[in-house]
């Protein structure tokens, strides 16, 4: 392996969302500065037809932990890694990082890399189960040549959970498209686009209809606002999505939400919000709130994992603790009550977003994690549990 033209796998569980666009954008980034670059994804919606590069589906590498599928992926894998003479392994999100991850390894592939988003492991898990995906993703460190974090605090609990040497591991940011269109005539065509009234304050939400992202918690707190005249949207799909169009019904009249479903135009659609929130169980650095930043949108979230890296409280956005619908609701008020506080707050939060939020940045980032490192000693022994 050189430093020119590399044979690039990039291997996510699932392309869409937050990992699977930046993987996305990763790959595509490196194809434009000549890299081959092939996307192996379990499965996908939109963004598999959009991808300019080659991509194959393996219906074997599914989120959800079944052996006899999870053996089978690992096995196809590392018979393609060793056929396509691949000079780095790229992966992306828990599932796709231990099978791919393991299989690279087999297959004898001279680079293997992982990009941390988040981890499996989280405070609502119980002590036994979280210790044993510690213990799995240590192991799978061993592999691994180099650790890309997704946000300061994703890096800091990869070296806190010596999951790699600390030398191994580095901070990414997210790339978003930093020429978000902030002016009247967006906000009127995105809500135009939603189905939307011109004029009613509305506070929107993007993400999976997942645990994770705690649905059910927007909508409790758009409840607990007592305001009818504001309109919450959701703009994703996902496993909850009945669950959740049922507690919308329930919400009627006290709350109206707009559940919009999978949309391939989201960056256009933020401009509709007033408000951006996101009341995540636990988070990465999610991609939609820089992307609202990004077109001028103030936003409350949760204080969880790397969402401090961009909102600071006071300074750039609202945070309140998760699984708090009611101090959600309180934040998204207090922000709707307050339109200058609420400006200063999306004009702060907007510039701060600099080169290192640019595709070029992730590019650079990927490249330097693809060149070999000088031999580093193998570290065996983890002391904090």
């Amino acid at each position: 392996m050189t430093a020119g033209r590399l044979r690039v796998a990039t291997v996510v569980t699932r392309l869409q969302a937050g990992a699977g666009i930046v993987a996305l954008r990763g790959a595509e980034a490196l194809a434009d500065r000549g890299h081959e670059v092939t996307i192996i994804a379990g499965s996908g919606d939109r963004l598999l037809g959009e991808a300019k590069t080659e991509v194959i589906v393996e219906p074997a590498l599914r989120a959800s932990i079944v052996p006899r599928d999870d053996f089978l992926a690992v096995r196809r894998l590392t018979a393609l890694f060793s056929r396509r003479s691949f000079d780095v392994v790229h992966t992306h999100s828990a599932k796709a990082g231990a099978v791919g991850r393991l299989a690279a390894h087999r297959a004898g592939v001279p680079r293997i890399v992982h990009t941390y988003h988040g981890f499996p492991f989280h405070e609502f898990q119980s002590v036994p189960r979280r210790h044993a995906y510690i213990r799995v993703e240590r192991r799978l460190g061993r592999i691994t040549d180099v650790a890309l974090c997704v946000g300061t605090a994703v890096a800091v609990e990869a070296i806190r959970r010596g999951l790699l040497p600390p030398e191994r591991i580095r901070t990414i940011a997210v790339p978003v498209d930093a020429a978000c269109p902030v002016s009247p005539q967006a906000r009127s065509r995105a809500r135009h686009a939603l189905r939307l009234p011109g004029s009613a304050p509305v506070v929107g939400a993007v993400g999976r209809l997942s645990y994770q992202k705690a649905p059910e918690h927007f909508i409790a707190a758009m409840t607990a606002l007592h305001r009818p005249e504001v309109t919450g949207v959701w703009i994703g799909d996902g496993e909850l999505a009945a669950r959740m169009r049922a507690l919308a019904r329930e919400a009627e009249p006290d709350a109206r939400i707009v559940l919009a479903g999978e949309r391939a135009d989201v960056p256009a659609l933020l401009p509709a919000f007033d408000v951006f929130t996101l009341p995540s169980r636990y988070e990465g650095l999610p991609v939609a709130i820089v992307e609202a930043m990004a077109c001028g949108v103030p936003v409350v979230a949760t204080a969880v994992n790397a969402v401090p890296d961009v909102v600071r409280p006071g300074e750039t956005g609202l945070l309140v603790p998760p699984c708090r619908p009611g101090l959600l609701a309180g934040a998204i008020g207090y922000l709707l009550d307050r339109p200058r506080e609420a400006a200063r707050l999306a004009v702060a939060a907007r510039e701060q977003l600099d080169d290192r939020f640019g595709t070029g940045a992730l590019t650079d980032a990927l490249e330097a994690a693809y060149q070999p490192l000088p031999s580093i000693v193998d570290r065996e022994e983890f002391p904090c549990t």
